[in-house]
């Protein structure tokens, strides 16, 4: 089955032919390539999915730039990486000023073509597959590690961090406190996962106070245990000193009831290859979230990893044994 990729969007008029050597790379790169010959049709397009590369032409001048600057003002399409073709060294900096991810001049070698446009899509999918507050690898990375892993047959640990109590923070102090401790979360996982796996340790970001961790099956313990430990060590100094002190403060239910909320803890669910047979990254995620959701049950910060085995066939009605955790709680 032949992959299927997003397509380019060529924006001139119909009698404005572009370059061969570019024509010759989208080839190369099963890149299938459609025309827009207006604004609207450009931005039709974009809106409906995520072009691969969006391609102009000074040769087409204001209506170009237009086109451009109206496709990088809106910020789903924003992300678009934006090719502008100009003649000479004088054009660059009106194609930059209007917002061109990159600039290549039509008469350049096929080999320039090739490298430029290969960086300016490997700059495209680096931005768009990390979280813009952390920086963080986000979902489409964290599958494709996950599935990598997986297909070469690793003995490794998946972790998902979530942390507890985190929405009444956010109601009590404010949303900027809130993406603080996000931000501070994922420093520590990521400082203290490459600190303790090296290189075997990945680190990425679902999106709020989600996290994904991938890690050596060996280094459960360690790393997990630092992590929790650490945790709890700095999150009291992210309250006020009266909440730190008393190690709670009220906050309202959704009925409005007061009742008394403790100081953020974390959770992390541990799934491993050790016990199953797991071949996709979907699997992998169905497992990690419902561990999760295991260690959100228990008190305090904690780790808990799953310790089944694989179970019967798929259909049968065999009951699942419940999770057997080894839970880590900071008393």
């Amino acid at each position: 089955m032949v992959e299927r990729h997003p397509p380019a969007v060529l924006f001139s008029r119909a009698h404005i032919e572009p370059p061969t050597a570019l024509l010759e790379w989208l080839e190369a790169a099963r890149i299938p390539v459609v025309a827009a010959g207006t604004p609207d049709e450009l931005m039709g397009i974009a809106l409906r999915g995520r072009p691969r590369l969006a391609v102009f032409d000074l040769r087409d001048g204001e209506r170009a730039l237009s086109a451009l600057r109206r496709l990088k003002s809106d910020s789903y399409t924003g992300i678009v990486p934006a090719l502008m073709l100009v003649a000479n060294a004088k054009e660059f900096e009106v194609a930059f000023q209007a917002g061109a991810d990159e600039i290549l001049m039509r008469a350049d070698t096929d080999a320039i073509f090739d490298r430029r446009l290969d960086m300016l899509l490997r700059r495209s999918d680096r931005d768009v597959f990390v979280h813009p507050s952390t920086r963080l690898p986000g979902t489409i990375a964290i599958e494709a590690e996950m599935q990598r892993r997986l297909d070469a047959g690793e003995r490794f640990a998946a972790c998902y961090a979530d942390l507890d109590h985190f929405k009444e923070f956010n109601d009590r102090y404010s949303y900027y406190d809130g993406d603080r401790v996000i931000r501070l979360l994922s420093i520590l996982l990521h400082d203290l996962v490459k600190g303790i796996c090296g290189e075997r340790g990945f680190v990425g970001h679902i999106g709020g106070d989600d996290f994904i961790f991938l890690i050596p099956s060996d280094l459960i313990a360690e790393t997990c245990g630092e992590i929790v430990t650490t945790f709890d060590t700095l999150i009291p100094y992210q309250y006020s000193e009266q909440d730190r002190h008393a190690g709670y403060f009220f906050g309202k239910d959704r009925r409005g009831q007061l009742h008394r909320v403790p100081l953020m803890t974390l959770s992390i669910g541990v799934v491993t290859t050790e016990r199953r047979t797991l071949t996709r990254a979907a699997q992998m995620s169905h497992l990690v979230t419902e561990m999760k959701g295991y260690a959100k049950t228990l008190s305090g910060s904690v780790y808990s990893v799953d310790r089944r085995a694989d179970g019967p066939a798929e259909g049968s009605h065999t009951p699942q044994r419940a999770p057997r955790a080894i839970s880590i709680v900071d008393e």
